[in-house]
């Protein structure tokens, strides 16, 4: 079986030691405020064009790591890719966000299959195998996916949502033909992540990005079971791997999320009280966050304060550094070099 590698401080950090300087990484970290990945994505063509070429996905992995040093590299590539091998149309426009054909009903469902569903994600795997070569050595490399849910709501609406109506109505409604995809989810998410262990990813990360929209009862149904199915499925196959949970917006459920999924660690999003999650969450599993987003669009002292007092309450346990939500394009990446130097320098500077 596989083990951690301790000259990784990420994947040291996932075991539950407690680093010196705490290790960190950025979600969305490669992405739009970087110049070098606005060229590569003129390049590429559409968004999946970029997602799906090995070549440019690996270089846009990389590119944050060498600006800033991360101690971990996430794959470049998308939750949707995971509707889109099952064979759901799906396209991106400029300014709009992700499009897709809808699934609203259970007899709709006989539109997606598993046949291809491996092959059409072939290249996201080699981008794994090539970002596993290609890393420093001290740098976790990070596969994820969308956890169901989430990717059910892109999958029911269509696209973004602000009400999500429709996939509220069908899961209400129809909870059996509702489960129908839920199920479907679970399998082929497993699936994926395992394949990309396989490829060499050393950790993964379930993104429940709409996860806080629920009420208690839907969110121990379409959040805590399918993740704790998913944590399971992968356990089987690799038990040595970390699978770290971000269920963004649970408030008051992140720590029954916590004690029954089976996560290793857990993402915290802007909202969560570091102290309180020092508390209440800390003392069982490593956490991840959860500095606002915009305060490094912001930077200078309002970005040094929050990152002191994250370090402050969480640092000295296991603890990995980094956001609350992903990082925004109008990001100067002067902000995020201040933000990796304050990190590095925490240990003298406690």
């Amino acid at each position: 079986m596989p083990v951690p590698d301790v000259r990784k401080p990420m994947l040291a950090t996932l075991k539950g030691e407690a680093c010196q300087s705490p290790p960190f990484w950025l979600m969305r970290q490669a992405g739009r405020y970087l110049p070098e990945y606005r060229e590569l994505r003129a390049k590429a063509g559409s968004f999946l064009d970029l997602c799906y070429n090995p070549e440019f996905a690996t270089e846009v992995t990389l590119q944050p790591i060498r600006r800033y040093g991360m101690d971990a590299a996430i794959l470049f590539s998308d939750i949707l890719v995971v509707p889109h091998a099952l064979g759901q149309p799906l396209d991106y426009l400029e300014g709009e966000g992700p499009k897709l054909d809808p699934v609203r009903n259970a007899g709709e469902l006989k539109r997606l299959s598993t046949g291809n569903f491996h092959d059409r994600l072939g290249p996201v795997y080699e981008t794994v195998r090539r970002l596993s070569k290609a890393l420093p050595p001290e740098v976790t490399l990070i596969g994820f996916a969308g956890s169901p849910w989430t990717v059910a709501t892109y999958m029911v609406e269509g696209g973004g949502s602000k009400e999500f109506a429709h996939i509220k109505k069908w899961a209400y409604s129809d909870p059996v033909g509702f489960a129908a995809l839920i199920d479907l989810l679970v399998d082929v998410t497993a699936d994926y992540l395992i394949a990309q262990i396989d490829a060499g990813a050393e950790t993964v990360q379930l993104f429940d990005s709409w996860a806080g929209v629920l009420p208690v009862g839907a969110f121990r149904r379409y959040v805590i079971e399918p993740t704790r199915r998913i944590v399971a499925k992968i356990k089987a196959k690799h038990p040595n791997t970390p699978v770290i949970g971000f269920p963004r917006g649970a408030g008051l459920m992140y720590e029954d999320y916590a004690a029954e999924t089976g996560v290793d660690a857990i993402g915290l999003d802007t909202t969560v009280p570091p102290a309180w999650a020092a508390r209440n969450l800390q003392t069982r599993l490593p956490v991840q966050g959860n500095l606002d987003p915009i305060l490094l669009v912001a930077g200078g002292e309002a970005q040094r304060k929050a990152v002191d007092e994250i370090l402050e309450a969480l640092a000295g346990r296991p603890f990995v550094f980094n956001l609350g939500h992903g990082i925004t394009q109008q990001t100067p990446p002067e902000h995020v070099a201040a933000l990796s130097k304050q990190i590095k320098a925490w240990p003298e500077r406690a």
